[in-house]
């Protein structure tokens, strides 16, 4: 099994950087069509769906029934809803706010 990469802050400092430059969805659409491959924006997409259902209330078997994830995804999302940093909830808020 791969070794994982530790995190080199500073290049993560400057993707953070880069994201929040962004001005608008579409400039925001490029910017990932150009850094992810196809499967990675499926996934990435996929899994905000999943922290959405989660936050909503909605069980696994009810999520796996509606989207291609594994019960390990749900899981790792749910940990990160809970224990995480707070951008899913303060980014699907956001989401519902410009809804209403």
């Amino acid at each position: 099994m791969p070794r994982s990469e530790p995190i080199n802050q500073e290049y993560m400092d400057e993707l953070v950087r880069a994201m929040a430059s962004l001005e608008g969805e579409e400039e925001c659409r490029a910017f990932l069509r150009d850094l992810c491959t196809m499967q990675e924006l499926i996934q990435l997409s996929q899994r905000l769906q999943v922290a959405k259902r989660l936050l909503a209330g909605e069980t696994y078997d009810a999520i796996r029934a509606q989207l291609p994830v594994s019960s390990t995804t749900i899981t790792r999302i749910n940990t990160a809803l809970h224990y995480g940093a707070g951008g899913y909830a303060s980014v699907l808020r956001r989401l519902a706010e410009g809804a209403e």
